[in-house]
């Protein structure tokens, strides 16, 4: 996806809205059918069945006759992709979609004449209904466009992306592997001995959000003040993200172009990110740290640099078992809790060596070895190091 930002007019704001409250209407009418579903009772319909009511429901209501046509099927076809991925066991069910929180729809049989370039700065694109909208044309838009999505984040801004598959990145033909570990409180740390840490919000910035929210919260809901101070946690919510993703972007496009092979731990994040509150009957322990601990996951990107580098580097991400990399030396293969004296350092029992935790564990990661429970090294191929590794203590 190529995003770029959007520049509505007031009132062509207002036909974007009107798109994004039809999409909304009819994504949720489906998440609606599937919930009512039982065991014993008829399937839930399906797309073709969904338009055709979709298209009964048009001829009966005006408001919703009014709206684009292409735009609420695309939200069927939206959500059959989506119970689709949800079936296959690679995305969550999908959920209802809130006004303010989920803002966006998506057009299909776009033309090159649809989107036109006006100057050096400023482009626009054609939306139906509501006409030629503005964008700012940060780079070149990709050829053979045939959709894409506008949104509008939390923060007002409209963005529309492109639906485009950019080329992988070349290989650098260097034979060069690097290891990476992400951690919480160094975001990457690389084998070469680079520590890359996500930027986030200044301590003048923090201080203010930590003002803002505690304003929030006497606010009375629904009142102007509420929406405002709203407004500005959002902005800065978004301040926060752009940067994130913008920390993302250049990191994996810097190793897709220095290394031929990116070695990354197999992590399941969503498990790791997982509330651990429990329930009322079994209540959970630690919630307060183990939030603070997911939102450290969350705010480093740990999955989207991974996804970012399966993109610009395909087939050239490889994911290695993360079990036993931070107690392991990356030099004499010993592996004992004892060696991790603390959150950054490493010290080998065995050989002395010492240095960063999270560089030992990416140089682990960078050679491919996966540590078995006994205490062999396991490359790559499968075959295990018989040799005979030190005693350690038991787990």
């Amino acid at each position: 996806m190529s995003r770029y930002r959007l520049l509505p007019a007031p009132g062509q704001e207002a036909g974007l809205l009107e798109h994004c409250r039809h999409a909304r209407y009819v994504w949720n009418l489906a998440v609606e059918q599937h919930a009512h579903w039982r065991p014993g009772r008829t399937s839930a319909p399906g797309y073709l069945e969904q338009a055709r009511q979709l298209t009964n429901a048009r001829a009966e209501f005006a408001w919703l006759r009014a709206g684009s046509q292409t735009v609420q099927q695309q939200a069927l076809r939206d959500f059959n992709q989506a119970m689709r991925n949800f079936f296959a066991g690679t995305h969550r069910r999908p959920s209802w979609r809130k006004a303010g929180m989920h803002e966006g729809f998506r057009q299909v049989a776009v033309r090159p004449e649809h989107i036109q370039k006006l100057n050096r700065r400023f482009g626009r694109v054609w939306v139906p209904k509501v006409g030629w909208v503005r964008l700012r044309w940060s780079r070149a838009v990709p050829e053979g466009v045939k959709s894409y999505r506008i949104t509008r984040d939390r923060a007002g801004r409209w963005h529309v992306a492109f639906a485009a598959k950019p080329d992988p990145l070349p290989r650098p033909g260097n034979n060069q592997a690097v290891g990476v570990d992400r951690g919480v409180a160094v975001s990457a740390a690389l084998s070469t001995g680079e520590l890359l840490t996500t930027p986030s919000l200044t301590v003048g910035e923090r201080r203010r959000l930590a003002r803002l929210q505690r304003q929030l919260a006497r606010c009375q809901r629904g009142s102007n003040r509420h929406r405002r101070v709203k407004a500005a946690i959002a902005k800065l919510s978004a301040r926060q993200v752009d940067r994130r993703n913008d920390w993302v972007e250049k990191t994996s496009t810097d190793l897709a172009r220095r290394f031929d092979v990116i070695r990354v731990e197999d992590l399941n994040i969503q498990s790791m990110t997982r509330s651990a509150k429990g329930t009322l009957k079994k209540p959970g322990t630690n919630v307060r740290a183990k939030s603070r601990l997911n939102r450290g996951i969350l705010s480093n990107g740990w999955g989207r640099l991974v996804a970012r580098l399966e993109h610009k580097a395909a087939g050239r991400v490889e994911k290695v078992n993360a079990a036993y990399t931070s107690q392991t030396c990356s030099t004499c293969g010993h592996r004992a809790p004892e060696n991790r004296e603390s959150q950054a350092e490493f010290r080998c029992r065995v050989c002395g060596f010492r240095c960063n935790a999270d560089i030992n564990a990416a140089r682990i990661i960078a050679a491919g070895r996966a540590v078995t429970a006994r205490g062999a090294l396991k490359p790559p191929g499968g075959a295990e190091n018989r040799e005979p590794q030190p005693a350690t203590s038991t787990e």
